[in-house]
């Protein structure tokens, strides 16, 4: 059974950048795909990025590629996000997780952590 925390969200304004992070235990992270998918108010939850179990590998959903990366340490037991040139569309509860498929569709992925928001306003 793995864990997933996500952290790093935040009020931040248009043009500015974050990280998230997200931090597995209970299990071998090594051994997961892991992708990065948001979901804002009123709205589906949406793909955003997915990396291989070794790193890789990755994707990132059109409407970000270009301003968000991907990446994992296994090391460290931890995936990021890296968010630059935010926009207000970025808007939303983000969620980290973990599964055995190399998917862009929520049911593929077995662990999900609880969400970190994420605003960008002026």
């Amino acid at each position: 059974q793995v864990q997933l925390v996500e952290s790093g969200g935040g009020l931040v304004q248009p043009g500015g950048s974050l990280r998230l992070s997200c931090v597995a235990s209970g299990g071998t992270f090594s051994d997961y795909f892991v992708a990065w998918f948001r979901q804002a108010p009123g709205k589906e939850r949406e793909f955003v990025a997915r990396i291989s179990w070794s790193g890789q590998s990755s994707s990132h959903a059109a409407s970000v590629k270009g301003r968000f990366t991907i990446t994992r340490d296994n090391t460290k037991n931890t995936a990021y996000l890296q968010m630059n040139s935010l926009k207000p569309e970025d808007t939303a509860v983000y969620y980290c997780a973990a599964g055995r498929d190399y998917d862009t569709r929520p049911q593929s992925y077995n662990y999900w952590g609880q969400g970190t928001q994420v605003t960008v306003s002026s």
